[in-house]
């Protein structure tokens, strides 16, 4: 399988016949990608010096906002985009940390919970500031507010069901 692009542009009536992106969609695709890999990898250095990846912060932000502080792991994966043998490894070393607990359901048995604790809840409390100057310096301030409003959109776009 060939791994090099065609240096040729493609109109956008041949596209769907075609299977390779034009060069200005290629050019577009990578950017994205690139802003995608990069962005996340930054926040993620970001929040290493308080001892924490930027899945284990959006797992804490997730459990901080829901009632109670506690969410069913299933729903809590798909909050988080992470595969339920994933978030297990992430919850267990929360909880190591004591920032998180994990409880069976008493009237399912088979569901299983994790909740914030109250040290969890101090720590994304003092992470948080400095979590949301990172987000600036890394993304919204890189863009005017309706550009950043417009990214917002067109990933919504994206990302909702066709």
């Amino acid at each position: 399988m060939p791994t090099e692009v065609p240096p040729t542009e493609v109109s956008p009536t041949d596209v769907s016949q075609n299977f390779w992106l034009s060069t200005s969609e290629q050019v577009a695709w990578r950017a994205v990608l690139e802003m995608f890999v990069e962005t996340l990898s930054k926040l993620s250095s970001d929040l290493s010096p308080h001892g924490i990846t930027l899945e284990d912060y959006e797992i804490l932000v997730h459990l901080s906002e829901a009632p109670q502080g506690r969410l069913r792991m299933s729903e809590l994966a798909v909050l988080s985009m992470l595969s339920k043998s994933r978030l297990t490894y992430r919850i267990d070393r929360l909880a190591e940390r004591e920032y998180v607990e994990r409880s069976v359901d008493r009237r399912d048995r088979r569901g299983l919970y994790a909740s914030l604790t109250e040290g969890g809840q101090h720590f994304i409390e003092a992470v948080a500031p400095s979590h949301v100057r990172s987000v600036r310096a890394r993304l919204t301030d890189r863009l005017s507010p309706a550009e950043f409003l417009e990214l917002g959109r067109l990933a919504q776009l994206v990302i909702s069901d066709p």
